[in-house]
């Protein structure tokens, strides 16, 4: 028979060992990235269609500059084509992977310079009823979903990373920002679907001069 202490020792010993198994258990949990269990979507050039106010040269728009796109518009900017009523953008189009099922992210790091607001920096173009199915909008360094929910804080003038998950059939959304899942919204529907990101103001409330930096745009899917 062991001695008590030794009973004792052991116990502890136990209890130790089995905190260290939740620690590592735990932070494996944490390390999960929204990227595991998805494939890369290889892409091009030609996946990048570049939409600006139609009677602006695109450079005075747009610059792509060691791997950072840049995106800029003011508020009177004329639409992307003269018969639109729609709001001034800069934006990139991911063109050759519509979708309209199955279960998608996408995934790319934004930098927003202090000032721009009211503007929508990324979405996921087409629904069943409506144009779109997401937009995620800057206001005030904060993040929005459309004009309602808060999704992150705190955002100006730093790099943060984006992904968001599309399950299709399942009719669900998932933001991440920096890794953390920050918002969860059921879709619009089905539709002909797909990702842009820039620039594109609001409908209303938006700053006269609207910037987003992209850098390292990728494509997954399962």
């Amino acid at each position: 028979m062991l001695p008590l202490n030794c009973i004792k020792m052991n116990s502890f010993n136990c209890k130790l060992l089995c905190l260290i198994l939740l620690i590592l258990k735990y932070r494996y949990i944490c390390a999960a990235d929204p990227t595991d269990g998805f494939t890369l979507v290889p892409l091009t050039e030609e996946n990048f269609k570049l939409q600006k106010p139609y009677n602006e040269p695109l450079d005075d728009r747009y610059s792509d500059k060691d791997g950072v796109r840049s995106f800029w518009i003011y508020n009177h900017d004329k639409p992307f084509k003269p018969d639109s009523t729609t709001r001034p953008r800069s934006e990139v189009r991911i063109s050759g992977h519509d979708y309209s099922s199955g279960i998608w992210q996408f995934e790319g790091y934004a930098f927003v310079p202090s000032g721009t607001s009211g503007v929508t920096i990324v979405q996921i173009h087409g629904a069943a009823e409506g144009a779109t199915s997401l937009q995620l909008r800057m206001y005030d360094g904060d993040i929005k979903y459309y004009k309602y929910n808060v999704v992150a804080t705190n955002l100006y003038d730093k790099w943060f990373r984006v992904n968001i998950i599309h399950n299709v059939d399942k009719g669900k959304i998932i933001v991440f920002i920096d890794g953390v899942k920050k918002f969860v919204v059921k879709d619009q529907g089905p539709g002909d679907l797909y990702f842009k990101c820039g620039v594109y103001a609001a409908p209303e409330n938006s700053s006269n001069y609207m910037e987003s930096r992209w850098k390292e745009i990728k494509l997954y899917k399962k």
